[in-house]
């Protein structure tokens, strides 16, 4: 009986010490505290350069001038020159159409004998009326015959001048027979044919010119600042003050570009867009590729020179007019900022910052002025 109970007891005895021991001998873990994680971003050295400002817009090239041409007699059609058709080319005093001058060549004839008979009817008058006035001196003739030879002389001189003015005119109606080009351009539209009865001051074509080319380009009123041109100023403006632009575009599968000039400002402001009208004139004789009316163009107009302006990322910029700076301990500080104007990816910083010290462009979710970060010179 005591064999019974005695081997399980010592059993659980010798497992009991076993466990006791284990305990007693096993390792105690201390905690350690954790180590803060300081996280890596890329900086961006401070270096105030001086920045040339640009205004971007776009528009639709214009020729710098178009007209009617218009006869300024009445006739037949009977030639038209192979350059009077929708495209063609002209250069100034090129003749265009000719009207029948048949009518305008008699009526330039019967002017003409009207006023050599008129140059007659002078020359006699005048004639007479020095020989009264001769006889008159001398008493041998009336004071009124002397009267009507000076009225006779006065409307023969009245005459001659009629028959100058219309010989003048007849003149220069036969000349206006040929209708010639007023400028060197091209034909916009055209429409007149040999034989068609033509009508004085009535269209025949759209003519415009080729030397020069203009582009209307909207530009908001708060960039005008960027390019130093007076307020609501009128008309052309001074050489001095007008700014080079470049147009550039794509066509027939290359990049074409061209450069002009701003020359003047439309007073009136847009009621819908708030947009200002800029004119950018292109002189096609310096161009290498003639600038053609009807291109899509994208402008960029030079601006002015500022002086110390730091430019940075976008990504650099909280809260609209605050950076973060990481000072010589390597920890963040907010800093505010004046900015001059976003462009593109960039901010044009105007004040707030000096040379040399060093801006996070990281994105960081959470940033906490005065936490530690590992910076990295930002290469781009």
């Amino acid at each position: 009986m005591m064999r019974t109970f005695l081997i399980p007891g010592s059993i659980i005895l010798v497992f009991l010490f076993g466990a006791a021991t284990l305990m007693a001998t096993a390792p105690v873990l201390i905690p350690a505290p954790i180590a803060p994680v300081t996280s890596t971003v890329r900086v961006q050295t401070v270096k105030p350069e001086v920045v040339q400002l640009k205004v971007h817009s776009q528009g639709t090239v214009m020729p710098s001038m178009e007209s009617q041409l218009i006869p300024e007699v009445s006739g037949r059609v009977l030639w038209m020159s192979p350059k009077l058709v929708a495209g063609g080319y002209f250069d100034e005093g090129d003749v265009l159409t000719k009207v029948d001058r048949v009518d305008y060549q008699n009526t330039a004839d019967r002017a003409k004998a009207t006023l050599i008979r008129a140059q007659a009817e002078r020359q006699h008058a005048k004639f007479e009326y020095q020989r009264l006035r001769s006889l008159e001196q001398r008493q041998l003739t009336s004071r009124s015959q002397l009267e009507n030879a000076l009225r006779a002389y006065r409307v023969a001189e009245a005459s001659l001048q009629d028959a100058k003015v219309n010989f003048d005119q007849a003149t220069q109606n036969l000349e206006r027979t040929e209708i010639v080009a007023p400028f060197t351009g091209l034909v916009r539209a055209e429409n007149v044919d040999i034989g068609q009865f033509i009508s004085r001051g009535a269209s025949i074509a759209t003519l415009y010119a080729s030397d020069q080319a203009e582009v209307r380009l909207p530009i908001a009123d708060r960039q005008l600042a960027f390019l130093n041109l007076p307020p609501m100023l009128r008309g052309e403006l001074p050489e001095d003050m007008q700014p080079d632009v470049s147009l550039a575009t794509e066509y027939a599968g290359r990049k074409l570009t061209w450069t002009g000039k701003i020359v003047r400002t439309e007073a009136e402001i847009d009621i819908s867009s708030r947009m200002v009208q800029l004119v950018a004139r292109v002189a096609n004789a310096e161009q290498g590729t003639p600038l053609s009316v009807g291109l899509f163009v994208e402008a960029e107009i030079k601006g002015l020179s500022v002086e110390n302006i730091v430019v940075l990322p976008r990504a650099a910029l909280r809260n609209d007019n605050q950076v973060l700076v990481v000072d010589q301990e390597n920890r963040l500080r907010f800093r505010p900022i004046e900015t001059l104007r976003l462009y593109q990816d960039n901010v044009l910083v105007a004040s707030g910052l000096q040379a040399g010290e060093r801006v996070c462009v990281s994105p960081i979710q959470t940033p906490i002025d005065g936490m530690t970060v590992n910076p990295v010179r930002d290469e781009a």
